[in-house]
């Protein structure tokens, strides 16, 4: 039975990581991006992308939150490499089919400037010159994406869409993770105080940027 009680829709390079640290820190069991061998000992879940399980479970049995009943958090869902582009963040019936299962989780959307994101996506790897626009995303079919007017107008459509989906809901945060007062609101949102809040997987340079 899962025990999950938050999950973060925010894009990659929001805070994704520093935010698994942080609830980490607070106890909580954290699947972020995929699951390290360490932290299973079930060999099928060993290296498998949060991403895939969470459709194998709602494909499965209709709870994306079938396979993570050893995890409490879930902080990056997308799945962006070896051939693969999922993104349950921007899956209205999978977040649904959270929600209707899982009705004590708290949802968070980690998010910054528009601008500051599409530039560390440009800088980390190959994500923002190549793996962007040769792949289909929702809101961002095959061929767009490779220039800075094209992410932003996805990021801003992806924060829009969660905002419609939970429509005031009190289950959902959104929340910019450069504001002095994110900490703070996380904190009171999770019922749980966050002993350490910062920033980890920055971009290699001398811009600030977050996770």
């Amino acid at each position: 039975m899962s025990k999950l009680q938050i999950v973060n829709l925010g894009l990659p390079k929001t805070g994704t990581t520093s935010l698994a640290r942080a609830l980490k820190m607070a106890g909580f069991r954290v699947a972020d991006h995929r699951i390290r061998p360490r932290q299973t000992d079930t060999d099928a879940l060993k290296d498998a992308f949060v991403a895939d399980l969470l459709y194998r479970g709602y494909f499965q049995s209709g709870d994306p939150a079938e396979f993570f009943e050893d995890f409490t958090a879930l902080t990056e869902l997308s799945c962006l490499r070896k051939g693969k582009s999922l993104w349950p963040q921007m899956d209205f019936a999978l977040i649904d089919a959270i929600r209707r299962h899982h009705p004590q989780v708290r949802f968070l959307a980690s998010r910054r400037d528009s601008w500051d994101v599409s530039q560390s996506m440009l800088a980390w790897s190959d994500l923002g010159t190549d793996r962007l626009p040769a792949s289909d995303i929702p809101g961002l079919p095959e061929g767009y994406g490779e220039t800075s007017r094209e992410r932003i107008q996805w990021i801003d459509g992806h924060y829009t869409h969660l905002r419609a989906i939970f429509g005031g809901d009190p289950a959902f945060l959104e929340y910019d993770v450069t504001e002095a007062g994110a900490q703070a609101a996380v904190a009171q949102h999770i019922g749980v105080d966050l002993p350490w809040w910062g920033r980890v997987n920055a971009n290699a340079t001398t811009e600030h940027r977050a996770s």
